[in-house]
């Protein structure tokens, strides 16, 4: 089980200076979608130069011209690139297609997609690497979680890893790993807290027992 920190209300020097802090318990640092949209892919070479040690995703959720935006991307540094599940088939196949020729990974966000269970047998098809259910800020606000969402998915998905993002506390993650995800993407928890080296040495330390239990 693998721990993302998820960078998405910040500017690039502000991204560096969370990074420095939490670098020694995260695995992937996430260039979330706000970021790239105002700073662009530097903001991805940037962390990459920075920490060439983790593995950077630049989260485009992609819904077009995908094999173009999957290779700039990897120009840019990011090690894996996210394509929403709502996309055209042809798109994710053509995201994946690209990520091979270029040695990267690809992360399918489901957030929006409605039915769940079948799209991620058919993402499981097309080869692509992460499969992760989301739950965006907005519905977050109102109260909703995807932890019933990863246990569907874990059901049926065969050969992609699953992940699991949006809203995951301290307070939350052991029902998190109580599903076995591959990979748990948290950004408030560490990002809003006091301390957050502490937070994240303390969500990594859980994370690791998880793993082994």
């Amino acid at each position: 089980m693998e721990l993302q920190l998820a960078l998405d209300l910040v500017n690039t020097q502000e991204a560096k200076e969370l990074v420095n802090e939490v670098k020694d318990h995260i695995d992937i640092v996430e260039i979330g979608t706000p970021v790239v949209k105002i700073e662009g892919l530097q903001a991805v070479k940037e962390i990459k130069e920075a920490f060439p040690q983790l593995q950077v995703l630049a989260d485009l959720k992609t819904m077009d011209a995908a094999g173009y935006e999957v290779m700039k991307a990897s120009e840019s540094g990011a090690d894996i690139v996210t394509i929403l599940g709502v996309a055209e088939d042809e798109s994710i196949k053509g995201a994946v297609e690209e990520a091979k020729k270029q040695g990267k990974k690809i992360l399918v966000d489901l957030i929006a997609v409605k039915d769940i269970e079948q799209r991620a047998k058919e993402l499981d098809a097309f080869g692509v690497d992460y499969i992760c259910v989301h739950t965006g800020y907005d519905l977050q606000a109102v109260g909703k979680n995807s932890f019933e969402d990863l246990n569907t998915i874990k059901r049926v998905v065969k050969h992609a890893k699953t992940a699991i993002a949006g809203g995951i506390k301290l307070d939350t993650l052991p029902e998190v790993i109580e599903s076995q995800p591959d990979l748990v993407i948290v950004g408030g928890g560490i990002t809003g807290a006091e301390d957050k080296k502490a937070a994240a040495s303390k969500i990594e330390e859980l994370i690791k027992q998880g793993t082994v239990a």
